[in-house]
């Protein structure tokens, strides 16, 4: 079993990359997609991220009420320093909800279809949060390629 400094600071170092990615596209590129079918935009991403942090941490483990609209999470564009303040606030809110969570215990509302692979990520409220940090860290690096794709074409050569 992890303990809840470790867990975060994992957490925390996919959040940060996240960040400073949008840091670094700023208002200019953040918004764009790589020319490629289903690609998305890392504002888009981000957005789904603190959506996956939300219903997942919040909805899931905890029973939060949750209005998700997955689909719109990847429609989602505006500017960056307000989507770095909802990271901040989803940030302190997953470090709220992963303190209050009993890790070896099932989550509160767990998804509805025992048959899809989300059943096995909502056994305990720990394997909730695993699949929390899984989904971070795969955007992270998603977006470290998108990134240097997106500035590399804006770039003069």
């Amino acid at each position: 079993m992890i303990d809840t400094t470790s867990y975060l600071h994992f957490v925390d170092d996919a959040l940060d990359g996240l960040a400073e990615i949008l840091r670094e596209l700023g208002d200019a590129h953040a918004g764009r997609r790589l020319d490629t079918p289903g690609a998305n935009s890392p504002y888009a991403v981000v957005t789904h991220c603190l959506a996956v942090m939300e219903f997942w941490g919040g909805h899931v483990v905890h029973g939060r009420p949750s209005n998700r609209d997955r689909p719109a999470e990847f429609r989602a564009s505006g500017e960056v320093a307000g989507l770095l303040d909802r990271l901040e606030q989803a940030r302190r809110q997953l470090h709220e909800d992963f303190a209050a969570a009993r890790l070896d215990q099932p989550p509160a509302a767990p998804p509805a279809d025992p048959e899809r692979d989300d059943a096995f990520r909502a056994r305990t409220q720990g394997a909730v949060f695993l699949h929390v940090y899984e989904e971070l860290a795969q955007h992270r690096g998603q977006l470290e390629v998108t990134r240097d794709v997106l500035l590399a074409h804006s770039e003069p050569r």
